[in-house]
């Protein structure tokens, strides 16, 4: 019996729109101030204090010029902006209605007493012993005192008898010392652990505040989350998010993983997530991997190639909602990743070495009793002590493997400069022998302030190099797991380790496998690993830049671009006695591909981040963005001559009558524009809205009826702790809900005819699918409603329901050929997904000692609600349509099924 369940739309709504009249009678707290300033004077401070309030400051001239440290704060109230600013100043403040007065406070007699003149030099370091750059360094109640350099030394003069220093720096307690009779101070700041208002990283690198969230976020942390270094670090993240799957493919070492995120989506097209490297989308361009049973190679993946060193966090945006603003690319989810910059006041330099070994842990379910009967099925007669060797695959076959990473790390930088640059090295070996994976990657990233730090540059660059050998796939006959699962029992394993013994016949080695290939084309395992080797070299590079302006306190405008290169030389050699069937002659078989990916993205942004007197807030960003994507494949292959040299590997050697010359290629441009808004009262209500339109070359046919899709999407959030006076136990509380609408990709070549090339005939030929002129966005409607608690001081909650149903969904249907096209493609289809995800963590700390552990539960229930019904021929006018038995099934099913004809 099927459960059935409903959103329940009106009711939610009028709850909601009862809390929001409920809540505005409610005594309102003062204005909130959000500044972000650089160390600069008084006076700079004080004119945007004025800028975001009503207030106005009456004061000496010649306090304007009193130097006042960097200030980061977000919605804080006005007493705490100016305690923070006036922090061991000798500065007082007063305020009177609308106005501030500021006072020179009276100096203490302690301090005014005079002394003879001395030097106080020190050093500065945190509590990893690192030294900080730039600690300001002043005596309480004086503007004396100076900055710490890069080994974090100071030198301050001073007549004082009995002075007091005050040592102060971003992100650190502050710290007074009485200097006593001491010619030399050294001191430990200690960081400040207070977070005056969490802040995320949300769709295109832009910085929220969480309580506005109308959609879940999840921030991970890369130290903790990438603690075990798998080649591929995104299998690290397995567990660390609801309902966030990972599976790792069968490639082995550095493959390619599968991310879906809420349930798949998609039944024909790819339901993985978007990655977003430093707010710019990285599109998962995969090595191209066999697909078919014949077929041997395996498949790495560009994220694979990012180092987990350089990685700095990670946002886990699961929710349409939430990465609305990415469009099509997006529908899945996706993952934001922030790469390490220079840390300011401090140069370090880091080595870390890692290994790790790894070993089979679930092997299939083996009889051991019968051995064989002539054939290659072990299904003869049973075996007894005398006739059984004791074959398992697991000890006997496959080994440990070893994933050895070694990264050195150079961080320095000011406040006006940061420099950030690291190596690491990668080499493995998998489970299978032979498979090898080796990959070095170089990094290096600078930021720099310019025009009084109203300007910002960042500029990257990143080289890839990667190997890797008998990457494994799914396809039968070259795949050795084949033959080493279906070896038969009752022979001796050890006598088929010596896979190739010498043919005196053909001057040559050849593979030793006596029982043969049978039904299924089987090879000695061995051979396979080391006589079919399949290896591919790929060089890529990433040059990236962004540019920042602070036109006005609450204004910026950006611009970012990026440079993805890549090539992939893939090879194949078959050495000569392979399986016919595989290597298509006797002499050997050999192929090479030189694939080339270049991706460019860029985009300009302008950012606001505005308060309106107390109570509302706007922070909204509008821009454009720009990709393109290409990717050319040249391939060579086919079986040695007959009148060749056998295993002699070149282009040369290869059969004309057989060899295969192909060259492929495609090319793809998104050009959108995008916006969202944030609206926010006081501090409590939040509203956000974004809206992107793509136009993609995908739609560029002569008789294409759409030229762009849009995505809106639409969140609220109320932060009730704000609101309602909750027990002591509960400090935050926040409920949410969002709405958006996005689409999915779909394939390329389906809006306008082309010609493919037939490598049997030698010609091109016209593609026998029909094209689809009429192409709409496979879109994904998505309903999302959760809590958001943090209580018993130690404890966070967040709960999240989700609906989503994807329809439009684009489907190859057969027709009759006589029309001059065997299939066309049908826009229809619909997919639910309802499910419910829960993280509950923990964190505590005991003076060194911190604990933090998270529990993550997910839900999801899959369904097709409808496939292809009513559909029309567009050639002939007939009705199309699936059988119905296939409408209550879900999309993991494996479903045998045909088109019926009305």
């Amino acid at each position: 019996m099927e459960s059935k369940y409903s959103l329940r739309k009106p009711n939610l709504f009028r709850a909601l729109l009862i809390i929001l009249f409920i809540a505005l009678p409610v005594q309102w707290a003062a204005g909130q101030l959000t500044l972000s300033t650089p160390r600069t004077t008084l006076g700079v401070v004080i004119k945007q204090i004025q800028a975001q309030s009503k207030y106005q400051f009456f004061y000496d001239d010649k306090l304007s010029a009193i130097a006042v440290e960097p200030l980061q704060v977000k919605d804080a109230s006005l007493e705490k902006v100016l305690s923070t600013l006036l922090k061991n100043k000798d500065v007082s403040y007063k305020i009177e209605e609308n106005i501030i007065y500021l006072s020179t406070k009276e100096t203490s007699k302690s301090t005014q007493q005079v002394g003879k003149e001395r030097t106080v030099t020190g050093q500065i370091k945190d509590a990893k012993g690192e030294p900080l750059i730039g600690v300001s360094v002043l005596i309480k109640g004086t503007t004396d005192g100076g900055i710490s350099d890069l080994d974090g030394n100071y030198k301050v003069t001073t007549n004082n008898a009995n002075p007091i220093f005050v040592y102060s720096y971003v992100g650190y307690k502050t710290q007074e010392v009485s200097l006593k009779n001491q010619t030399s101070i050294n001191v430990t700041l200690m960081e400040d652990t207070q977070v005056i208002d969490e802040v995320v990283i949300t769709a295109l690198g832009i910085k929220r505040s969480e309580k506005a969230l109308s959609y879940n976020v999840t921030q991970i942390d890369a130290e903790s989350a990438l603690a075990v270094k798998d080649a591929n670090f995104i299998n690290s993240l397995n567990g660390k998010v609801a309902g966030l799957n990972i599976n790792a493919s069968s490639s082995g070492i550095g493959g390619a993983s599968k991310v879906v995120m809420r349930g798949s989506r998609g039944i024909e097209q790819s339901s993985n997530a978007l990655y977003v490297i430093d707010g710019i989308p990285m599109y998962n361009l995969s090595a191209a991997g066999g697909s078919e049973e014949f077929q041997s190679q395996g498949s790495t993946e560009a994220i694979a190639d990012i180092n987990p060193e350089d990685i700095q966090s990670m946002s886990v945006l699961s929710g349409a909602a939430a990465a609305a603003l990415y469009g099509s690319n997006a529908s899945n989810g996706a993952i934001i990743i922030t790469t390490k910059k220079g840390a300011v006041g401090r140069t370090s330099v880091t080595f870390s070495s890692n290994t790790e070994i790894l070993s089979p842990f679930v092997m299939p379910e083996f009889q051991n009793r019968y051995g064989t009967s002539g054939t290659d099925a072990s299904w003869g007669s049973k075996l007894n002590a005398g006739n059984y060797y004791g074959y398992d695959p697991k000890s006997d076959y496959l080994q440990n493997g070893l994933i050895g990473t070694e990264t050195v790390t150079f961080s320095t930088g000011t406040e006006h400069n940061q420099t950030y640059a690291s190596v690491a090295a990668v080499n493995s070996r998998g489970i299978i022998p032979n498979n090898k994976y080796d990959r070095y990657n170089f990094t290096f990233r600078n930021t720099t302030l310019f025009l009084q730090d109203k300007m910002r540059l960042d500029v990257g660059a990143q080289y890839i190099m990667q190997k890797d050998r008998n990457m494994i796939n799914q396809g039968i006959y070259a795949n050795p797991l084949t033959s080493a699962y279906l070896f038969p029992r009752g022979n001796d394993w050890e006598e088929y380790k010596m896979y190739e013994r010498y043919d005196p016949t053909r001057n040559l080695y050849t593979q030793y496998f006596p029982q043969g290939g049978g039904s299924f084309r089987l090879q000695n395992p061995y051979w396979i690993n080391y006589r079919n080797l399949r290896e591919n070299d790929k060089d890529r590079y990433m040059l990236s830049a962004s540019l920042s302006y602070d036109i006005l306190s609450w204004l910026n405008v950006a611009g970012r671009v990026r440079v993805d290169n890549s090539l992939n030389t893939y090879t194949q050699k078959y050495y000569a006695s392979t399986e016919r069937t595989i290597a298509e002659g006797e002499n050997g078989f050999y192929g090479v591909s030189n694939i080339r990916d270049k991706q460019t993205y860029a985009d300009l942004l302008v950012n606001i981040n505005k308060r309106f007197g107390d109570d509302w807030s706007l922070v909204a960003n509008l821009g454009s963005s720009y990709s393109d994507t290409r990717s050319e494949d040249l391939t060579v292959s086919g079986p040695i001559a007959d009148n060749g040299l056998p295993n002699y590997f070149t282009v040369v050697q290869l059969s004309k009558e057989t060899g295969k010359r192909t060259e492929t290629g495609y090319r793809e441009q998104v050009q959108s524009i995008f916006a969202s808004a944030e609206l926010g009262y006081r501090s409590t209500y939040y509203l956000t809205l974004t809206g992107r339109n793509d136009w993609p070359s995908q739609l560029k046919g002569p008789k294409s009826k759409n030229s762009s899709f849009f995505y809106p999407s639409v969140g609220a959030s109320v932060v009730l702790s704000e609101l309602l006076t909750l027990p002591q136990s509960i400090s935050y509380l926040k409920l949410r809900a969002s709405w958006a609408s996005v689409g999915l990709p779909f394939g390329r070549f389906l809006a306008y005819p082309t010609f493919q090339w037939d490598s049997s005939t030698g010609a091109f030929s016209s593609r026998s699918a029909y094209p689809l002129y009429d192409l709409k966005p496979e879109r994904t409607d998505s309903w999302e409603f959760g809590i958001t608690a943090n209580f018993l001081k130690h404890f966070n909650m967040d709960f999240s329901f989700y609906s989503t149903k994807t329809y439009n969904q684009t489907m190859d249907a057969g027709i009759s050929p006589t029309g001059g096209y065997n299939t066309f493609y049908a826009q229809t289809g619909n997919v639910r997904n309802r499910g419910v995800e829960l993280s509950l963590g923990y964190k505590n700390t005991w003076e060194k000692f911190t604990w933090n552990t998270n529990y993550t539960f997910s839900a999801n229930k899959n369904k097709i609600l409808g496939l292809i019904d009513g559909y029309i021929n567009p050639i002939t006018g007939e009705k199309i349509t699936y059988q119905n038995l296939l409408i209550i099934k879900t999309i993991h099913c494996i479903i045998v099924y045909q088109y019926v004809t009305k």
